[in-house]
């Protein structure tokens, strides 16, 4: 017990938490309003999630002290200057509609220079657990929520993505107001996010941050850090897209909507911008290196910043079919405002093999493309080399 009450919670793992925290983070639009200055007049902090310690840990959760969670709210008081007004409502629960002030949430909005909402899920459960006949835990419920703000984790599926509650009211009302909106989410899975994409000016996913998640998301927010997150998922416009693979290349419209997810595989936003130049591709010495592929990543845009390069390819000829796309490497690299960079991958065996219709992993001669961009749907720079 003594050792553990020196390194649990250390600064080291603090500042190691905050870095993950900001690492994870993915901006996905961005209108100019971010990031935010940090003597602005007055801030909106507004949403189920902006103020909940438990909604941004995961599933599992042992019982934490809240004086060591540091929440959105948190960050943002912490973030700004002495004379920034920051104006906390949460207008409504996760799921729980019983408890739902929208009224109160448009007024702190009005009076705002720019609005803070943070919505999602939660794998929050209430330390009151019991098992149901499966082994799977149930939450009972207690204090004024009729139902627990849990909608991601064990025992717990959906048949929607759509936002649960009264959450889609309250960004409604509050984008209504006219006011700079920037929209947080914090989830477990995927949810749908094409009313806060169409409504709100800047949005972001945090995923389930942490500990130190507030503090994170404020250095994003104020631009203390720039964000270089990027999708490990596609998010999709509506259920029916699923189910929705990056690999699976271009995909027909639908009737009622675009066969593209809203938001693509690898994709993720800078306050700066990389500019792609100079592919070069060279034979390898051994079955560890089959080829290089290498290119030149130029910040161009007005501040440091990190990207992540991504490397795709595309077995062209093979023996069984084979996806349009699939990543098979990716960098993540840290660039001064001006500065170039090169990055140069390896393909071996293992990156350029498949499984044949024996089911024996082999590499087949042919022709391979190469796609190198900062995205599943941005590829800047494409090239062939024969095997």
């Amino acid at each position: 017990p003594e050792q553990a009450k020196q390194v649990v919670r250390s600064k080291a793992h603090k500042e190691l938490a905050r870095e993950v925290a900001r690492e994870g983070i993915v901006l996905l639009k961005n209108e100019g309003v971010l990031p935010l200055k940090k003597n602005i007049g007055s801030i909106a902090v507004i949403g189920p999630n902006a103020d909940m310690m438990y909604n941004q840990l995961g599933d599992y959760t042992a019982p934490q002290e809240r004086k060591e969670i540091v929440t959105v709210l948190d960050g943002i008081r912490k973030a700004v200057s002495p004379s920034t007004k920051v104006n906390y409502v949460k207008g409504c629960a996760i799921r729980d509609v019983t408890t739902s002030n929208i009224p109160a949430a448009v007024e702190a909005a009005r009076a705002a220079d720019a609005v803070v909402l943070v919505v999602g899920g939660s794998s929050a459960r209430d330390f009151k657990t019991k098992y149901i006949g499966t082994g799977a835990a149930d939450v009972s419920n207690d204090g004024n929520q009729l139902l627990s703000d849990m909608d991601c984790g064990e025992g717990y599926d959906r048949s929607t993505l759509r936002l649960l509650g009264d959450q889609e009211k309250l960004l409604k009302a509050v984008a209504a107001t006219g006011k700079p909106l920037v929209v947080i989410y914090i989830q477990g899975r995927t949810l749908n996010m094409n009313l806060a994409s169409e409504k709100a000016q800047a949005l972001l996913t945090a995923w389930y941050p942490g500990e130190q998640g507030g503090t994170a998301i404020a250095d994003v927010l104020f631009g203390d850090y720039n964000p270089a997150g990027r999708l490990p998922v596609s998010v999709p416009r509506s259920e029916g897209q699923l189910p929705l693979f990056y690999s699976q290349g271009k995909q027909r419209a639908y009737v009622e909507e675009e066969g593209t997810p809203l938001y693509a595989f690898g994709y993720g936003l800078s306050y700066t911008k990389f500019d792609y130049s100079q592919l070069e591709l060279q034979k390898g010495n051994g079955k560890d290196v089959l080829q290089t592929v290498s290119c030149t990543v130029t910040n161009t845009g007005d501040c440091d910043g990190e990207e992540v390069v991504q490397l795709y390819i595309c077995d062209k000829v093979a023996s069984v079919s084979q996806s349009p796309i699939l990543l098979k490497a990716f960098e993540r690299i840290s660039l001064k405002k001006g500065e170039s960079k090169k990055v140069t991958f390896t393909l071996g065996e293992e990156e350029l093999s498949l499984y044949n219709m024996e089911m024996k992993q082999v590499v087949e001669p042919g022709d391979f493309k190469v796609m190198v961009g900062a995205a599943s749907d941005d590829i800047r720079l494409e090239g062939e080399f024969t095997l």
